[in-house]
């Protein structure tokens, strides 16, 4: 693994433009930055992300299985309790799933080691399914990259041909929502919009704001009409607490992802993933904060470690230390929620920060990565997009 400074394309901000891609730029600054790109070696992908993706998800979802069935597991995760049998049951009727993003520390030697799963509304999808594919091409056309640069990418084509399976279970039109003013939510809904409608789904879209509930308890959108499946680009946490929330487990709106989400969502996950799988050469020591052997001090957690809230997005009230006492904290709107501690292990430092590996699976299989890069040690909202090739 290595970071290699290149010539960026004089026209990318226009092709971004021209494509959609709005979010390019984050408050003047690059989010999408091809000034460098990481070359892995085949082998890296496949042994060291590829292969163990694919077992941490194996792990997931048999401890969604457990989870479900143990009502301590569900308040271990402060769930709440009105939506336990909502999503126990959407486990039991196998309710359909799309993907997930499992984010990395990995300087290309050794394991690499999960930091976090986000397996409920993970973003960085268009621009690692398709910008930087697109990227590629344009740059091994233009002599840039060596003709037998490669991508391990084939997330598009399994977004479409998982579409295409889940279709067989929908409802038609299948709807997409999320917040109205944010350009990235947006701009991900309409990239996966146009995937199922090319594997044959009837979509709309609708902002999370717009929608209703009839006096039944339906949902519905602005002309009336029962919105009867939905993909939801808004967080299942937020859905529980909301003035609609109550509605959710009758409103029989098929949702993607599917209430089991909801487990696999929270970073609960990961103390109990290390409680069943402890010493796994993928994973952190992780504990929660409740438990004595999540407390600083116990000799179960390093002196380093990492406080993270079980309900949090895109980086959102971090608290780092350090081994040496150094402390980091990020802000964000989590502040009241239960926590977790996982032990530090820092991510590699390379030529532009810190890069953190997302690696993606579409219906149960690993299929690409895309790299965010931060000047910090906590990887946000705002940390740069840096494309890579398999050199």
């Amino acid at each position: 693994m290595r970071r290699i400074a290149i010539t960026e394309r004089t026209d990318w901000k226009q092709t971004a433009d021209r494509l959609g891609f709005h979010f390019h730029t984050i408050d003047g600054e690059p989010y999408w930055d091809e000034r460098a790109y990481y070359a892995f070696t085949l082998e890296q992908i496949e042994r060291d992300i590829e292969t163990p993706t694919g077992e941490l998800h194996e792990m997931a979802m048999d401890l969604v299985a457990d989870v479900v069935r143990d009502e301590a597991l569900l308040r271990r995760l402060a769930i709440p309790e009105a939506y336990w049998e909502w999503i126990a049951r959407s486990w039991r009727e196998a309710s359909p799933h799309l993907y997930g993003r499992m984010d990395f520390a990995y300087d290309g030697n050794g394991a690499a080691k999960l930091y976090e799963l986000n397996y409920d509304t993970p973003t960085s999808l268009y621009e690692a399914a398709f910008f930087q594919w697109l990227w590629l091409e344009e740059q091994r056309e233009r002599g840039v990259l060596p003709k037998s640069a490669d991508q391990y990418n084939l997330i598009q084509e399994s977004l479409i041909e998982a579409f295409g399976t889940i279709a067989k279970r929908l409802p038609r039109p299948l709807y997409f929502s999320a917040v109205r003013d944010s350009l990235e939510d947006q701009g991900t809904i309409a990239y996966l919009a146009d995937c199922a409608e090319q594997a044959g789904v009837a979509t709309r879209k609708i902002a999370i704001e717009d929608i209703g509930l009839s006096k039944d308890g339906r949902y519905t959108d602005l002309d009336d009409n029962v919105v009867e499946a939905m993909f939801k680009l808004y967080p299942l946490e937020f859905m529980f607490v909301e003035e609609f929330g109550a509605a959710l487990p009758a409103s029989r709106c098929l949702l993607i992802e599917p209430p089991w989400k909801a487990v696999l969502s929270n970073k609960g996950i990961l103390p109990l993933l290390w409680e069943r799988h402890r010493d796994h050469p993928n994973l952190l020591p992780a504990f929660f904060e409740n438990d004595a052997a999540g407390r600083p001090g116990n000799d179960a957690l390093p002196a380093g470690w990492v406080r993270k809230p079980l309900f949090s997005r895109e980086g959102a009230n971090i608290e780092l230390r350090t081994p040496s006492g150094e402390t980091l904290r990020s802000d964000g709107p989590y502040a009241d929620a239960p926590t977790i501690r996982q032990a530090f292990h820092p991510l590699p430092k390379f030529d532009g920060g810190y890069p953190l590996v997302g690696s993606w699976v579409v219906a149960d299989r690993p299929c690409g990565l895309g790299v965010r890069e931060d000047a910090s040690l906590i990887t946000q909202d705002t940390s740069r997009f840096v494309p890579h090739a398999i050199i």
